[in-house]
């Protein structure tokens, strides 16, 4: 089992981890904020089935086949920056053809964006897959901390896997309620709307690239 160094280290490292802005927060944060909390909370729950199916891959031993097998790390990591990168792409013209609709006063309303269509929970399911701050988590740090000698292997995964889904959970609740409160002024100030989508998408393209770049 963990002792309380190992463990405050592994509570630290997973806050701060968490708290630092990535896609899943940055797409539930968008959800919210334009569809409102029943979209936000389907959204987070999207996040957390993504992050434990990656943490079960990491604790069945898909990390350590990902560190053996560059080859297929870089094949992982391009199809995931390509996705991320795609959404931000898209993202951005909806962004961009917003704010020019809002300047022209067009009031009709704008087609749905990559990040901002489709069912919320699916979306989220495959951006969580795809992120590459959850990836990097859970094969080179989230591993670390399981002892190999401890007879019951599964104990201390399931008591790791807990405490990084309850961490999230709260986080992404308060993104969500602050999405919520920013959503009437996005109604209201459909500029700042269309800023926002190409702000987001700009973001995401980041995300893309940063996963391209990522190494084990």
């Amino acid at each position: 089992m963990l002792g309380i160094t190992d463990l405050t280290t592994y509570l630290i490292g997973t806050l701060i981890v968490i708290l630092l802005p990535g896609p899943n927060a940055m797409y539930v944060l968008s959800v919210a904020a334009q569809r409102g909390k029943r979209a936000g909370f389907a959204a987070a729950g999207g996040v957390v089935s993504g992050d434990f199916i990656l943490m079960t891959l990491a604790a069945t031993g898909a990390a350590g086949l990902l560190q053996a097998n560059p080859a297929l790390f870089a094949v992982v990591k391009y199809i995931g920056g390509g996705y991320l990168a795609w959404l931000g792409v898209n993202m951005l013209k909806s962004g961009i053809q917003a704010w020019r609709r809002a300047r022209r006063g067009d009031e009709s309303p704008a087609k749905a964006s990559a990040l901002s269509g489709g069912h919320p929970y699916r979306k989220a399911l495959l951006i969580s897959l795809m992120n590459p701050k959850a990836i990097l988590f859970f094969v080179s740090f989230f591993v670390q901390f399981v002892d190999p000698a401890y007879p019951h292997p599964a104990v201390t995964f399931a008591a790791l896997g807990a405490i990084v889904q309850c961490c999230s959970i709260a986080n992404l609740s308060m993104l969500i309620l602050l999405g919520d409160k920013l959503a009437a002024a996005f109604r209201r100030r459909r500029k700042l709307t269309a800023a926002l989508g190409g702000s987001v998408g700009a973001v995401f393209v980041g995300f893309g690239a940063k996963l391209a770049a990522a190494s084990l």
